[in-house]
């Protein structure tokens, strides 16, 4: 291949999001999907930042933080957080983007606590361990919500973004930070959540879907050089697999040149 798993996870991203929308563009590789749909099939795209930033253009110069210098400059409006935030809750987000620690198979995803034992590695860089005089299991806390929490409850549309690993896709998660499906599809309205949801996730090895009727996870693509056993054999429940399933598309000539505009270092996409 000639380009890198992260490469077409961005171009997947940005396949999401539709011209017109109000995106929530989360940290890391959706701050480049943001940008690549910009670039070519959403130029009417707006994009919403957490720390209080709205955008009709992506920004000149790669993000590392979605508060940098070059993400204020230009524009549209720089406010405070909350008035960012009050969109959500005004029904306004159309597409959020957020990344988990664990997923389970209702969409469900916790950044907030596992167990030593069940603790994905990359997200625990920095955790400090409980004293080894506690009993019991040991609880590493990771980083929490953020607004991760309220871009799930409240977007018409979510897309989770997130490694593929049988201990980070679960059956069930051991905290619900950020809800997807709960237990079934009617569980959101049940909760007072009448829109939204997971509507795919984007994952090192695949994009899962969900079934319009339970809420369910379900396979709809592999990436190149994967399989349905693939997938399913680093999933941590039985994945149900699409009656379309197919190979995800790989990222076009188009799409690597303006993702490689954005990130010449690769510093996301490596």
């Amino acid at each position: 291949m000639d380009y890198t798993p992260q490469e077409l996870m961005v171009a997947a991203a940005a396949r999401e999001i539709h011209d017109g929308e109000i995106v929530f563009a989360g940290m890391r590789l959706p701050l480049i999907a943001f940008a690549l749909a910009k670039n070519l099939h959403a130029p009417k795209t707006i994009g919403l930042f957490e720390c209080g930033l709205v955008r009709d253009t992506p920004s000149p110069e790669l993000l590392y933080t979605m508060g940098d210098p070059p993400n204020i400059t230009d524009a549209l409006w720089a406010t405070r957080m909350i008035n960012v935030m009050g969109l959500l809750q005004q029904g306004c987000v159309d597409l959020g983007f957020i990344g988990g620690a664990e997923l389970d198979r209702f969409g469900n995803l916790n950044t907030s606590y596992v167990t030593a034992d069940d603790r994905p590695q990359t997200a625990l860089s920095g955790a400090k361990d409980q004293p080894s005089s506690v009993s019991g299991p040991l609880l590493i806390k990771l980083p929490g919500s953020g607004g991760a929490a309220d871009i799930a409850s409240l977007s018409k549309r979510l897309v989770v973004i997130m490694a593929h690993e049988k201990r980070r896709l679960v059956e069930r998660v051991s905290y619900v930070t950020s809800s997807g499906y709960g237990d079934g599809k009617s569980w959101r309205t049940q909760v007072g959540l009448p829109r939204g949801g997971p509507s795919a996730v984007i994952t090192t090895l695949s994009i899962l879907g969900f079934d319009p009727t339970t809420g369910e996870a379900m396979l709809r693509s592999y990436h190149p050089g994967q399989s349905v056993e693939a997938v399913r054999a680093q999933t941590g429940w039985d994945l149900r697999v699409a009656p379309d399933v197919r190979e995800t598309p790989a990222p076009t000539k188009q799409e690597l040149a303006i993702i490689r505009r954005y990130d010449p270092q690769g510093f996301w996409t490596r």
